[in-house]
């Protein structure tokens, strides 16, 4: 469902975009759009909670939140949240190893941009469900680098340099910390509505095929030909990065103006009699295993089911996940 949300006060600008990737995702992948707009409120509430503009926008956010929850009530993956980064970790990297590829193979083109700088936003939102690996945080920071450094490239009529930078990982750290922080035109020519601008998201060719097997570990690379990955590079891989602590909270009634968050943590029970006796964390770890088991299957990587589904037995027979 489409929200018709209050305009975005100058107060919350940063925001907007989480907003219009929302807006862009709302028939398309409503999970997305739900995610993105929770993790927009969050933000906001904690920028200005105070002023009238913020209050109207935010309060509607809560709003189309309770009404999206209840009305996708059977949709795992808005009511658990274990299932819900699953589906965000999954998308985000579809996107960034399409981006990739094209980058890679020198097709620079604003489509690439947004789908560097979508994928981006999408590894924030994570952070919904708790502290980023190591993995992620450099998925993300060069994703947005990316898109920072192409469209600058673009803007200046200068032609991009295809894949990661070479040289010393310090330069190469302040080279993309220095793009990413004098992104603000990439940010403006994004803040459009979407779907009226050449810069509003373009569903890419092919974007629906399975998302391959990655490995555990991110590795810039040096060329594309030695890598089974589109964009010559490894990215993480979700079955080893499971989240923190969920956070705690409840949607049965809309908050006030100090926190939100519509998910609840599960209590934990201890196993029956003659089993290993579990604890709620370890109960919590052995429902992850089950969802990303589920959540592979999505994408036909079956030995990847197979190897969470054994983990999340032998925990719950024997209680060591080792």
């Amino acid at each position: 469902m489409s929200a018709q949300l209050p305009p975005c006060p100058a107060s919350l600008k940063a925001i907007q975009h989480y907003l219009k990737t929302a807006s862009e995702h709302d028939q398309r992948d409503p999970v997305i759009s739900y995610w993105c707009r929770l993790y927009a409120l969050q933000m906001g509430l904690k920028i200005d909670r105070k002023s009238d503009e913020a209050k109207v926008l935010l309060t509607g956010l809560m709003d189309w939140l309770e009404t999206q929850k209840r009305t996708m009530a059977d949709n795992e993956a808005i009511t658990n949240e274990v299932a819900a980064q699953a589906h965000i970790e999954n998308y985000a990297l579809k996107l960034f190893l399409y981006a990739d590829s094209q980058d890679r193979a020198a097709n620079f083109g604003k489509n690439v941009v947004k789908a560097f700088y979508t994928a981006g936003m999408l590894f924030d939102v994570l952070t919904t469900f708790g502290e980023l690996t190591d993995e992620v945080l450099q998925n993300r920071k060069y994703a947005k680098w990316k898109a920072a450094y192409i469209h600058n490239c673009l803007k200046n009529g200068e032609t991009p340099v295809p894949g990661p930078l070479e040289g010393d990982e310090e330069n190469e750290d302040n080279a993309m910390n220095q793009d990413v922080a004098g992104s603000s035109g990439l940010q403006e020519d994004f803040a459009g509505a979407a779907g009226t601008s050449g810069m509003g998201f373009i569903k890419p060719s092919g974007f629906d095929s399975p998302i391959p097997p990655a490995s555990n570990t991110y590795v810039p690379p040096t060329t594309p030909n030695h890598t089974p990955y589109a964009g010559g590079f490894s990215p993480y891989n979700p079955t080893s990065a499971l989240p923190t602590t969920p956070n705690n909270g409840s949607m049965d009634s809309v908050p006030s103006f100090g926190s939100y968050n519509p998910m609840s943590s599960g209590n934990g029970e201890t196993g029956p009699e003659g089993r290993a006796k579990l604890n709620a964390q370890q109960i919590t770890k052995a429902q992850k295993y089950c969802k990303w088991a589920s959540s592979a299957l999505n994408y036909d990587d079956v030995p990847t089911a197979i190897t969470n589904l054994q983990k999340a037995l032998k925990l719950l027979q024997t209680g060591d996940d080792s």
